[in-house]
């Protein structure tokens, strides 16, 4: 599967104007090489926040970018899951016998909604990158 790869404004304010004009969401897709469904999320992320063509002169790049990709009712820089006390988990870590699953089974003990191991393990490695 291809990389990922970020729309840039320049294409998204073409896509706003092509849709604004008539055209169909194949035809959008073609146009700017990029897939139909991409076309179709972000056109409904414009019509969910009340973006049509034409766009209101102010409104800046970034404007538009918050406006279409930031989430409702979480504050950017925020997590949405409950943090571990990450202090506490370093210096349990070192004791013996203590491995990143032991640690993760405890906080998904007290936090079920609480990250996947994975996250767990990454957001814990960075920590020690930054303090270490």
């Amino acid at each position: 599967m291809p990389a990922k790869r970020r729309l840039t404004m320049r294409q998204l304010r073409q896509m706003l104007r092509l849709a604004g004009s008539g055209t169909s969401s194949r035809e959008i897709a073609v146009v700017l090489g990029i897939a139909r469904s991409t076309v179709q999320d972000n056109l409904q992320r414009a019509a969910a926040v009340g973006l049509s063509w034409p766009l209101p002169g102010e409104l800046t790049d970034d404007a538009l970018e918050n406006k279409l990709f930031t989430r409702n009712g979480v504050k950017q820089g925020t997590r949405r899951r409950t943090e571990p006390n990450w202090a506490d988990l370093a210096v349990e870590l070192k004791k013996p016998g203590v491995t990143l699953l032991i640690l993760w089974e405890e906080y998904r003990g007290s936090h079920p909604d609480g990250y996947g191991y994975s996250r767990f393990c990454e957001l814990l490695r960075v920590r020690f990158e930054i303090q270490g």
